[in-house]
């Protein structure tokens, strides 16, 4: 998926975070949080909204970005996906190494009637 791609990078995710908190903001406001340049930042933007994780609106002179909700629940959606199947995963696991306690203990049992 592109999105976790773009959110790889921590500038990126930081942006996404500062848009989350503040809401639409211009790109000059969002690159007065960064050392890098405002090209820079306006390339990491791209990114993002290529992603479907902002997306941006043009209001006379200025491009005002936010975060696209859309892209952001279908990150949350595959991340429950994946949750579901580590949860699945955990659970097979843990119902294996009951079974072998349970083996143990039956076998420790076993050998302290022989005695």
């Amino acid at each position: 998926m592109q999105a976790f791609s773009a959110l790889s990078d921590p500038i990126r995710f930081q942006i996404v975070e500062i848009l989350a908190h503040e809401g639409r903001l211009p790109a000059t406001q969002i690159a007065r949080h960064f050392s890098i340049s405002p090209p820079a930042i306006s390339q990491h933007l791209k990114i993002l909204r290529q992603a479907n994780l902002v997306s941006v609106e043009k209001k006379a002179q200025q491009r005002l970005y936010a975060i696209d909700p859309a892209g952001i629940a279908a990150v949350e959606q595959k991340l429950c996906g994946l949750r579901k199947i580590w949860a699945q995963r955990f659970d097979a696991l843990d119902a294996l190494l009951q079974r072998e306690m349970n083996k143990n203990n039956r076998e420790k049992d076993d050998k302290h009637e022989q005695k």
